[in-house]
């Protein structure tokens, strides 16, 4: 328990400081977070059935979330991103060159995590850009909003859970623990509606609720994962917690979903 306590500390502390101190640390610290995280998937998802391409992937998408930050940064025009098309080529060119007997399973895996790993980070990126500066109170708040559903999720589910949630893929998760999750993000969000207002209350009322959800169902896509292949963590990064993909799977599917509702309402 010390151990976890002692790494929970420090992991939270430089994630805040990467959030707050300044934009290059912002986005230096993510891009290296997302690739981390893409090698854990690459790692869990290798299996008999296929590989993914590892360095590609991981070179492709560090790439897609260097330009894409650049582009952020306006240091890069939007057309550059397209630079990415000849390693997202080379991932279909190379099994030419190996023996395999079933080379798109591998080819459709390294793309996945793409998908699954690299977007969701570059669409968290873009909440501190959604105004033509850096402005860390967004992204602050997703992630306060995002801690605060799994803490109440935990605290309460384990006090209280009796009525499983999703059983078959977590034993562990309770509806209790659920709406525990909801209403300890809604506070969350009232707070953080007090003292950044640039978001209206309403807002940020409906960002905690996608974030409760969407980050919800992330944590049940990422634990099927897992027991598909028969996986207890992503990694051992972090001693007591796992690795990085299990600290951040539920910002996989809320980064993009928060995303799409703000460029909507703003």
């Amino acid at each position: 328990m010390r151990v976890r306590t002692i790494t929970a500390f420090f992991f939270v502390a430089v994630v805040l400081a990467s959030i707050l101190l300044s934009v290059y640390l912002f986005a230096i610290f993510f891009m290296l977070l997302s690739v981390y995280c893409l090698s854990e998937f690459y790692r869990i998802i290798a299996d008999s059935a296929g590989t993914p391409q590892r360095l590609l992937g991981l070179s492709a998408g560090a790439a897609l979330f260097g330009l894409y930050t650049g582009y952020c940064l306006g240091w890069v025009p939007l057309n550059y991103l397209m630079l990415i098309v000849p390693l997202v080529s080379a991932i279909f060119i190379a099994p030419l060159y190996k023996k395999q007997e079933k080379p798109f399973i591998g080819i459709a895996y390294t793309l996945l995590g793409i998908v699954y790993v690299i977007l969701p980070f570059a669409s968290f990126l873009s909440l501190g850009f959604l105004s033509d500066v850096y402005d860390y109170r967004i992204p602050l708040g997703f992630i306060l909003i995002l801690w605060a559903n799994d803490t109440g999720a935990y605290l309460v589910g384990k006090l209280f859970g009796k009525h499983r949630l999703f059983e078959r893929i977590s034993p562990k998760k309770t509806w209790e623990g659920f709406v525990g999750g909801v209403l300890l993000a809604l506070i969350t969000s009232m707070v953080l509606a007090y003292y950044f207002p640039q978001l209206a209350q309403w807002q940020w009322l409906v960002m905690a609720l996608i974030i409760a959800l969407f980050g919800t169902f992330g944590d049940l896509v990422e634990s099927m994962l897992k027991r598909s292949q028969q996986v207890k963590d992503s990694g051992a990064v972090l001693p007591g917690h796992g690795g990085l993909l299990d600290r951040f799977d539920g910002l996989l599917l809320a980064g993009p979903a928060v995303l799409a509702f703000l460029l909507t309402v703003l």
